[in-house]
């Protein structure tokens, strides 16, 4: 039944993608701030019971609520795992920045570009040359695919109804929300590692089976430990060399460079690799798909 739900999810998310997740991820930030203002009083503790807290209240319902209908009726049980499945995960969630990108760079509108990878980054991109654009739009599709999509996937898959999907997203929610904030975001930092560990490296399995095997494997082998996080750095690394491209590497900024290591081999980013980059994507969730369709054949029989 899982696997239903993952395609009619993808299948319903390009159909009639979710107009406005605002109102969820504001619902969301609400519930966050409210938790961080009751317990952040700089200890690491006080954060571990926030996030306990933030968590496992949804992922309780969740769980009831999938078992209760479950037990009425494997077909309403269906219908939560898709509508779950269709607020965590999808291409949809990112890819109008990637195609504005697109368009924008095809129609020699740079600064429109600049704008768009500038919104998507959450910074001034003004500044920004068209190389540094097109390098950076595929290293976010490439990241977000991870987030959401693949990561979203192994965690449905691993535990039982929406729990795994609800349980990563909110986990990265709160990651970026309270990561930053000192000994208060330490556990949901270190949580969010745990969680990525296992799905990076299927993510960039995947990616090294649909692209280029041997550079996949050898730029995540020799450079994804280099990144500032290094679970990001194989996912990164792996797309990088799958699509024989060069990311990473230093960026201008205002008052100087921005260190950062080279992650994949081969050319300079440039336009035509942005369509490589949508290829890749799509062949590693086909590829995803196709395996976990192999496996629930192989329960039935």
């Amino acid at each position: 039944m899982g696997i239903i739900a993952i395609i009619a999810a993808l299948v319903l998310e390009q159909w009639r993608p979710l107009g406005d997740r605002k109102a969820v991820a504001g619902a969301l930030a609400a519930w966050a701030d409210w938790l961080e203002g009751t317990f952040n009083a700089g200890e690491s503790r006080h954060g571990t019971i926030a996030w306990l807290i933030a968590v496992l209240v949804p992922l309780a319902v969740a769980v009831a609520l999938f078992a209760a209908l479950a037990w009425m009726s494997p077909f309403a049980a269906l219908l939560l795992d898709i509508g779950a499945l269709y607020l965590t995960l999808g291409f949809r969630q990112f890819s109008h920045f990637f195609t504005g990108i697109q368009s924008a760079l095809r129609d020699g509108n740079v600064d429109h570009a600049r704008e768009l990878i500038g919104a998507w980054r959450g910074e001034s991109a003004t500044h920004r040359g068209r190389e540094e654009v097109v390098r950076l739009a595929i290293e976010e599709a490439i990241a977000a695919s991870h987030r959401n999509v693949f990561a979203v996937l192994f965690w449905f898959v691993l535990l039982p109804g929406p729990s795994g999907a609800i349980l990563y997203r909110m986990a990265a929610f709160l990651d970026r929300r309270w990561g930053g904030k000192g000994e208060f975001g330490r556990f949901a930092r270190r949580v969010l590692r745990i969680l990525e560990w296992p799905a990076a490296r299927l993510t960039a399995a995947a990616f090294a089976v649909v692209g280029d095997f041997e550079d996949a494997i050898y730029c995540w082998r020799t450079q994804a430990a280099a990144w500032p996080d290094p679970n990001l750095g194989i996912v990164l690394a792996a797309g990088a060399g799958a699509l024989g491209v060069k990311l990473g590497m230093p960026l201008a900024e205002v008052e100087g460079l921005q260190a950062r290591s080279e992650l994949g081999l081969g050319e300079t980013a440039d336009d035509p690799f942005l369509d490589s980059t949508v290829g890749l994507l799509w062949r590693a969730l086909v590829l995803w798909v196709f395996v976990l369709v192999i496996l629930s054949l192989a329960r039935v029989f």
